[in-house]
């Protein structure tokens, strides 16, 4: 069957059935069944050259709804990207842009397949919705060994996408399908409970509010409640319309599923990578401003994985821009020129590490690095001196207590102006005295610039326009560091040996005159 317009087919109704055509210069088949291993049919959509050949694959597993277009699904998102990034949609038609994985338009060109599946339970699949589960990692294996069979396959497959499409690759990783030969993990966490759900043993809402307004609107079976495709006019949640009982049926309840699991229990691990499994070449893409969920897995990652072929690249902006930028997609490009159509064009000398320094006013300087975290970091100590407010490098002159309202504006420590232009770059650490007039608290600790004003200097995080500062930049002279710190009430977390967010070893880094220091 040829691709149409959007008209209705079959005496009015649309039928979601496999087809196939030619559009702008690709090769496009929609709603292409692919069976798992208990029978139940996931659906993807694949494209590939017009041309005759065998080609590596770009596949992306996911919730999101492969037919529910970029522009519509998240409008201010796109607008802006385009706006500040014209590079994003030149060369284009955009029409196949879909939210956190590549624009096929851009890949194809380039003898790339693109295969995007819904994953089980969204979309154009039937099934039942279970985040991160080990069902859905089996899903995402069968998928890529699926791929890397097809006629129009040379048996090479990578994944790729930034967030979800970046979180699952790490897990399906550890299961070592034969056909997976490389990976690009763009700002993806990896630790169900470090790096998403308990964040220091804290409870995270984020995934709750996810799922209602992410994912629930692309649940498979929503029928007109969800939206068409603009390109062939089909429903993107598939051909059936089912009931909100029904639907409520076809789903895990997150959130609660969250909150009865407080400690890192079997639940966790299983939706939680096997490093020393990770041994596919992979390229972890990092954002300083996503302190809140995905940098800790992207530098874990990069650290941790047993992958000899490994490069970690880390950036500034918001979560989606760079991946889409001719920065972010050149570099893929190479990545995966180089482990699936065997290119020798120098990816293997490529630095290990490549860190976009920020400095303020959002200006980024490249440098390349051998290792994470650097080797010539001098770590630094501060000490809290509660007597006076400061944040000073030798101790406290004497012993001192400082009280606050655990739900106003808590405490600052602030150092004396810097005495030249200085450098934070890598992870950081606090050791506390604390004491609570309440059963548990949570403790909230924020490393802050200021100008010699004493004008926070903010920056584009991930998400926030506002952030305070990542985990890298440059201070000017004169400027002052802060650290501010509240103390929310929050749910019983039981103390934990050792901080399950970082390392014991990870402590404030600071640089003076481009020498890195904590």
């Amino acid at each position: 069957m040829s691709l149409g317009e959007n008209a209705p087919r079959r005496g009015g109704r649309r039928t979601h059935l496999p087809r196939s055509g030619f559009r702008d210069g690709m090769h496009i088949d929609w709603d292409v069944p692919i069976a798992m291993d208990d029978g139940l049919v996931l659906r993807a959509d694949v494209y590939r050259p017009a041309k005759v050949g065998k080609f590596p694959v770009i596949l992306s597993y996911g919730p999101y709804a492969k037919g529910l277009a970029f522009q519509e699904g998240y409008p201010s998102a796109w607008q802006r990207m385009a706006q500040m990034h014209p590079d994003v949609t030149a060369g284009s038609t955009n029409k196949y842009q879909n939210w956190e994985v590549v624009d096929p338009e851009k890949w194809v060109r380039h003898d790339y397949a693109c295969v995007r599946v819904d994953s089980r339970g969204c979309g154009c699949s039937p099934g039942v919705i279970d985040h991160f589960s080990p069902r859905e990692t089996k899903d995402f294996y069968d998928c890529i060994e699926w791929a890397g069979v097809q006629p129009w396959s040379n048996g090479k497959v990578g994944l790729s996408g930034i967030s979800y499409y970046g979180i699952n690759q790490w897990h399906v990783a550890s299961l070592q399908p034969p056909h997976l030969a490389a990976i690009c993990v763009w700002e993806g966490a990896a630790d169900w409970y470090r790096d998403m759900t308990r964040h220091g043993g804290i409870l995270c809402t984020f995934w709750k509010n996810w799922y209602d307004m992410q994912v629930k609107t692309v649940q498979y079976g929503a029928g007109e409640r969800g939206r068409r495709s603009p390109v062939h006019g089909e429903l993107v949640c598939g051909p059936e319309a089912l009931g909100e009982d029904q639907l409520a049926r076809n789903r895990t309840d997150l959130g609660h599923d969250i909150l009865a699991h407080p400690l890192d229990d079997a639940y966790h691990r299983a939706r939680s990578p096997l490093w020393d499994k990770v041994a596919v070449p992979l390229f972890s893409a990092a954002n300083w401003g996503g302190q809140g969920l995905h940098p800790r897995g992207n530098f874990e990652a990069f650290v941790q994985a047993a992958s000899r072929h490994k490069w970690l690249e880390v950036h500034g902006g918001e979560h989606w821009t760079h991946f889409y930028t001719d920065y972010g997609r050149k570099q893929q490009l190479r990545f995966f020129d180089h482990f699936l159509q065997g290119k020798d064009n120098g990816w293997d000398k490529q630095p290990k590490v490549l860190l976009q320094v920020r400095h303020p006013g959002e200006k980024f300087v490249a440098r390349a690095e051998d290792e994470w975290p650097l080797k010539r970091t001098k770590w630094t100590k501060f000490h809290l001196d509660a007597a006076d407010g400061l944040l000073k490098a030798g101790a406290a002159a004497a012993k001192a207590t400082l009280s606050f309202d655990a739900m106003g504006d808590g405490v600052t420590f602030m150092t004396a102006p810097l005495a030249e232009a200085t450098e934070i770059t890598g992870p950081v650490a606090a050791k506390l005295f604390v004491s609570s007039s309440t059963s548990d608290a949570d403790l909230f600790l924020i490393l802050r610039v200021f100008s010699p004003d004493l004008k926070e200097v903010a920056f584009q995080g991930a998400i926030d326009p506002h952030t305070p500062s990542p985990r890298v930049g440059c201070a000017p002279p004169t400027a002052r560091l802060m650290t501010s710190g509240r103390c929310p009430i929050g749910p019983t977390m039981p103390t934990m040996p050792n901080s399950p967010f970082g390392r014991a070893k990870s402590s404030n880094s600071t640089s003076r005159s481009g020498q890195p220091r904590s």
